[in-house]
């Protein structure tokens, strides 16, 4: 039998079991067998996933809002399109396409929350890359209603980790989320507005926007 093909002709067998046969069939296999390795080590990229993004102008300036087909995955300002576009590709291993349909409905949201027309987000978020413990930090943050604000550390007691408001703070500063989990309602203790990654002034316009500087003091 050759290669567990149909038997071999009795001229063949008895060639295949001479000299010269066994070095071309050994000839044959090492071929064989360095192009399996060959091929079979070579593995074909999975295609990288998209995310899409968009630009919008916006009381506080320019917002840059990317998408995956799991949900929002980022929410920027402040800086340039290409900076945001590198971030995204980097961070988050992802081909970037501009696409105003792919967005349109965080950006139709997100000018009614600029107009006063919507106090909550309805869209999904994309939370594939944070960790764990910033998750709930987060969706902890999303419970707080427009027009009010809390503390880091009643965040932090209410994710079940009192004393934890530094690592509450920490977390919400890595929000890739802003506005849609909106971070700018977690102030320090006693009233005064803490930080803000997007800038103190920003803070303070989304809380005007939102009827709660007042209770920042």
């Amino acid at each position: 039998m050759l290669l567990g093909d149909a038997p071999a002709s009795p001229a063949l067998e008895a060639w295949l079991r001479s000299p010269a046969g066994r070095r071309e069939l050994t000839a044959y296999r090492q071929a064989l067998g360095a192009f399996t390795r060959l091929y079979g080590a070579i593995r074909v990229p999975r295609p990288r996933p998209t995310a899409y993004y968009c630009v919008i102008s916006s009381p506080i300036g320019r917002v840059l809002v990317a998408a995956t087909e799991a949900g929002l995955v980022r929410v920027s300002f402040r800086r340039s399109e290409a900076s945001f576009v590198a971030e995204l590709r980097e961070r988050l291993a992802v081909e970037v396409l501009p696409s105003p349909a792919k967005t349109a409905r965080i950006v139709h949201q997100l000018r009614a929350y600029f107009a006063g027309e919507r106090r909550r987000f309805d869209i999904e978020i994309d939370f594939r890359h944070v960790t764990s413990f910033q998750r709930r930090v987060l969706l902890a943050a999303t419970q707080v209603p427009a027009g009010q604000v809390v503390s880091y550390g009643e965040i932090a007691r209410r994710i079940g980790r009192p004393g934890g408001s530094r690592a509450v703070g920490q977390a919400l500063g890595h929000n890739p989320v802003p506005i849609v989990v909106p971070c700018h309602r977690v102030v320090a203790a006693g009233g005064a507005l803490g930080g803000y990654t997007g800038g103190l002034d920003i803070k303070r316009k989304l809380l005007r926007i939102e009827g709660a500087l007042a209770a920042t003091g």
